[in-house]
């Protein structure tokens, strides 16, 4: 069953995940680190998991082919890529085979630079176009993934 994972901890974009979700009656896991309110219902679960890492690693270990995540970690992205799924930044970039490795190799440029002493600068604030983005790739790797699931 396709199911969205949401790596939740600051994560600008879970009702919009939720509504989507609604709209296809898909499950949701939200794992964070702490408790956090999410939706009285049963198509969202919460799944707290402290330490650090420990969230992402849930998520790693659980999802599955044509599943979908929620994150801005690009590790954590790479991970469900490689585990068949595919995995939207909040902003709307998609994730998939064919672009995680450049995506991991700017991350990693980006922390040597910092390492370096480089100020790079953090993440621009998150616009309306960015949510209506997000959206349009959310229902998009939805139903690529309802396509792409034998029937019954």
């Amino acid at each position: 069953m396709l199911t969205i994972y949401i790596d939740a901890d600051a994560c600008p974009v879970k009702d919009e995940v939720y509504r989507v979700a609604r709209r296809y009656a898909l499950k949701v896991f939200v794992a964070a680190n702490s408790i956090m309110r999410v939706p009285g219902d049963q198509l969202v679960e919460l799944i707290v998991r402290a330490g650090f890492g420990a969230a992402d690693d849930w998520i790693a270990g659980h999802i599955g082919p044509h599943d979908i995540a929620v994150t801005a970690d690009i590790p954590l992205a790479a991970r469900c890529v490689a585990a068949g799924a595919v995995a939207i930044h909040p902003k709307g970039r998609l994730f998939t085979a064919d672009n995680i490795g450049e995506a991991l190799a700017h991350r990693d440029l980006l922390d040597e630079l910092r390492a370096a002493g480089e100020s790079t600068g953090g993440p621009s604030a998150m616009t309306p176009k960015d949510r209506s983005r997000f959206l349009s790739r959310l229902d998009e790797a939805v139903n690529a993934a309802r396509r792409a699931i034998p029937p019954l």
